[in-house]
């Protein structure tokens, strides 16, 4: 044995003598308990009382997605659904089979915890009154650290809920409501959304399903729909073209689709086959045939586009919360793995390289809870009615759900290396992670749907200047030093000038940069402000390194060290 090899033996030795062993394996912690981050966010983000009386709730969550929900979702990750189309009779009635791990995992989610009603009932978690939208996606980001598949139906139930609610009429409301808010496991409702078809992606005004009046007052489809989540879920809100009316966007409506009729058969649709995903592989996808289908016209008619932007906005907030806890879950692995494993006589983290790539890790998975919060305390506000909420809210949600999902995809894969060659064995939660990332970038919008989406919302919604008064005063109430201050407004003004040139005639191709711009600026000012509520010195050093890393020029062969105003 050389002189070079001596410490990394003795290292070894201490390892074993110590009965601790060499591969580090974080399963069983809790998610909560171990991220003070998030616990000191919740302070900040939450009324005192409520987050007193959700503090077992959210600990309980910890418990399971550290243990039982992880290990139901490695399962059932491996023993996707399957379709059958006949019964053993030769019966023909189709059913989604699902492991038993994934009906656990409903059972949690809808049963324990009701992440599907919180938002809707006043009774939830044994508090009596309406919870803020944080609540929903505080469980939700520890939820999803271990099962994204199925936090899919969840969100469309939810957001299925939240749009019937808004659009539909008093009597459709009153009929399939109760189902929907259910907490009991025999009679709740799940939901779905069949938008999606060949001919017509992001571009809705495609739209080929055909929508035709019945005598007594419904609809009857007529069309295929590509890809649709959740396919046999109770109700699914579906657009289709009404007969006869006019082309494009004017002649799509929006409709609810109840997989079983009032005499108890089902409704005349067909699952053609079940989808063969990279990822979320737990929960079902599948083409959905409709020969005829009995709907109800949700909201006006022609204006089904718009109808269901309120449930595709409420699902992108969604998926960016789902690509945040993902992140955490990415980068807590990665911490954990670094303080744990000893290589060459030292803990990883002790390593100065490695502590580099941690941060670069954690400063996109800490923007990303950052929006969370914002995003989701700015939808209370808009639903409350409060001025300009609206018009925040309307640019914040593209803007997380761009970004966020995108860095995800990084973040996972980045941080599967700092496990080594354990990380790419399915064994472990990283391959998961990697492959459930990539969903967020095309769900609920491609990124540059979503990226123009952000410009629309300047464009038609005066979103920009909101979003600017709305950063000044996080700033106007934060503790940063003058110099750091400055660097923050210059750095939003620029962003800002760009996203005017994006939003003017011709600007489509800056979009996705101006919506970055906005996207880190947002974030850095944010996180500044949180760090002088909290008195978090870590937080305004990741805010700092936002703006010096994702916002500003450097040199990529200097330092890029912290300028000495920002301290």
């Amino acid at each position: 044995m050389s002189a070079h090899d001596q410490p990394q033996h003795t290292a070894v030795a201490k390892t074993v003598l110590s009965n601790e062993h060499p591969v580090p394996d974080r399963h069983g912690a809790n998610f909560y308990e171990t991220d003070p981050e998030l616990q000191t966010l919740l302070r900040l983000y939450l009324p005192a009382d409520l987050l007193a009386h959700l503090q077992p709730h959210f600990a309980r969550m910890g418990e399971l997605a550290g243990g039982r929900i992880d290990e139901l979702a490695g399962i059932a990750d491996k023993n996707p659904p399957t379709l059958e189309y006949r019964t053993r009779a030769g019966e023909d009635r189709q059913r989604i089979i699902k492991h038993p791990a994934y009906e656990e995992l409903e059972r949690i989610a809808y049963g324990q915890f009701g992440l599907q009603a919180i938002s809707h009932r006043d009774d939830m978690l044994g508090w009596k009154g309406k919870m803020p939208p944080i609540v929903k996606y505080a469980l939700t980001y520890l939820f999803v650290q271990s099962e994204f598949g199925l936090c899919c139906p969840l969100s469309m139930t939810d957001s299925l809920t939240r749009t019937l609610k808004k659009f539909g009429d008093q009597a459709l409301v009153d009929k399939y409501l109760p189902q929907l808010l259910s907490l009991d496991w025999d009679t709740q409702a799940q939901g779905a959304m069949f938008m999606t078809e060949q001919a017509a992606g992001s571009d809705i005004s495609n739209t080929q399903t055909v929508a035709k009046a019945a005598a007594d007052g419904s609809w009857r489809l007529i069309g295929d729909k590509w890809f649709c989540s959740n396919p046999d879920a109770a109700f699914a809100m579906a657009l289709a073209h009404v007969d006869g009316a006019p082309a494009g966007m004017k002649g799509i409506s929006l409709f609810l689709l109840p997989r079983t009729l009032d005499d108890g058969s089902n409704n005349h649709y067909r699952i053609i086959r079940l989808k063969d995903k990279m990822g979320t592989k737990s929960m079902a996808s599948g083409e959905i045939r409709m020969d005829g289908a009995v709907a109800y016209l949700v909201g006006e008619q022609g204006r089904g586009f718009v109808q269901m932007a309120d449930m595709v906005n409420n699902s992108r907030l969604s998926n960016g919360v789902r690509s945040a806890g993902m992140m955490r879950r990415a980068v807590a692995e990665a911490e954990f793995v670094a303080r744990e494993r000893i290589a060459f006589g030292k803990r990883l983290e002790d390593m100065p390289l490695m502590q580099r790539q941690l941060d670069k890790l954690r400063v996109p998975a800490e923007q990303a809870r950052t929006m969370v919060f914002q995003t989701a305390r700015t939808l209370m506000r808009s639903d409350a009615g409060e001025e300009n909420a609206y018009a925040l809210l309307r640019i914040l949600t593209p803007m997380i759900k761009f970004r966020t999902c995108r860095d995800a995809r990084k973040v996972t894969g980045d941080a599967m290396e700092v496990r080594g060659g354990c990380g790419y064995i399915e064994e472990w939660s990283d391959p998961r992670l990697v492959r459930d990332s990539h969903l967020g970038s095309i769900w609920e919008g491609t990124s540059n749907i979503v990226a123009l989406d952000v410009i629309r919302a300047i464009k038609r919604e005066g979103s920009l200047p909101v979003l600017q008064a709305y950063l000044k005063d996080l700033l106007d109430h934060s503790t940063t030093t003058a110099g750091y201050r400055k660097a923050l407004e210059d750095a939003l003004g620029r962003a800002s000038a760009l996203a005017e040139r994006a939003a003017q005639e011709g600007g489509d191709a800056l979009a996705r940069q101006a919506a970055t711009g906005l996207y880190n600026c947002t974030t850095a000012i944010a996180m500044a402000w949180e760090a002088g509520k909290t008195g978090s010195a870590e937080r305004l050093r990741l805010s700092q390194l936002v703006l010096l890393h994702r916002v500003l020029p450097r040199d990529p062969l200097e330092s890029g060290a912290v300028p000495a105003d920002w301290r």
